[in-house]
C-alpha cells in the first residue's frame, strides 16, 4: 500500500544542541535505512521549512504506524497521512 506522509518538525527551542543534532543522526540513518529496503519511496523537503513529504510503500496500516513511530523524532511532529491509490491515466506501470 501506498501512502504519502507529511511531517513538519518542531523542536522545543529548549532542546540543548547537542541532543538536537544526535536525534537527528539517528533519525537520517532511520530513513536511510527504510529508504534502501524499498519501504520509504521518496523522501522530499518543503522548500523553506523543516517539513518533509514523503511516500511510503507498506503491507498496511499497521507497518506504517510501526515505521512512523519509530522515528526518533516522531515526538517533536506534525504528521498527515493519506493513502493512495493508481490512478487510472497513469501511465506508470510501477506505481501500484
Amino acid at each position: 500500500m501506498l501512502f504519502q506522509v507529511e511531517m513538519t518538525v518542531k523542536l522545543p527551542p529548549s532542546m540543548p544542541a547537542e541532543q538536537a543534532a544526535e536525534i537527528k543522526a539517528t533519525e537520517k540513518a532511520y530513513a536511510q535505512g527504510l529508504q534502501r529496503s524499498g519501504k520509504w519511496r521518496h523522501l522530499w523537503r518543503v522548500a523553506g521549512s523543516y517539513a518533509n513529504v514523503s511516500i511510503f510503500d507498506v503491507e498496511d496500516n499497521a507497518e506504517l504506524q510501526e515505521i512512523i513511530s519509530n522515528l526518533p523524532l516522531f515526538p517533536y511532529m506534525e504528521i498527515s497521512v493519506k493513502p493512495l491509490c493508481r490512478h487510472p491515466s497513469s501511465i506508470h506501470h510501477d506505481d501500484t
